[in-house]
C-alpha cells in the first residue's frame, strides 16, 4: 500500500491562497486516481477534489468549484490542491486520498467513479477572517 505525505498547510487570511501538494511512495502512482477530502472540527470528512489516473478528468466538490485546482505531476509522483480565494469556511485538515480496489470510500459522479482506500496523516488549514 502506498503511503503519502502531504505538506502546504498553514494560516492565511480571507482571501489568500494555499498550495497543498501530497507525495505518494508507489512507483504506479500513474495508475491510480488522487483526490483530497477535509473535515473540520465537529463535521464529518467530505469529498474535496479528485483527479482521474491519467489526469484527463478531474471533480469538485460545488463549494470549491473556480477557486480550487486539483492537478498531479507523475514525474514526482505527486498530486497538488491549489487553493485560492479562501474562506474562513475552508479551516479543516485536508487529506490525501489514493484509489485503492479495497477501500471503502466512494466518490462517484457523471464523468468519475473512484474508490478511496489509502490516507494521508492529513495537514492542518487554517483561514481567519
Amino acid at each position: 500500500q502506498e503511503q503519502l505525505v502531504e505538506s502546504g498547510g498553514g494560516l492565511v487570511q480571507t482571501g489568500g491562497s494555499l498550495r497543498l501538494s501530497c507525495a505518494a511512495s508507489a512507483r504506479t502512482f500513474s495508475t491510480y486516481a488522487m483526490g483530497w477530502y477535509r473535515q473540520a472540527p465537529g463535521k464529518k470528512r467530505e469529498f474535496v477534489a479528485a483527479v482521474t489516473a491519467s489526469g484527463d478528468k478531474t471533480a469538485y466538490t460545488e463549494d470549491v468549484k473556480g477557486r480550487f485546482t486539483i492537478s498531479r505531476d507523475s514525474a514526482k509522483n505527486t498530486v497538488y490542491l491549489q487553493m485560492n480565494s479562501l474562506k474562513p469556511e475552508d479551516t479543516a485538515v485536508y487529506y490525501c486520498a489514493a484509489e485503492n480496489p479495497s477501500g471503502t470510500t466512494w466518490y462517484i459522479s457523471r464523468d468519475v467513479r473512484i474508490r478511496f482506500g489509502s490516507w494521508g496523516q492529513g495537514t492542518q488549514v487554517t483561514v481567519s477572517s
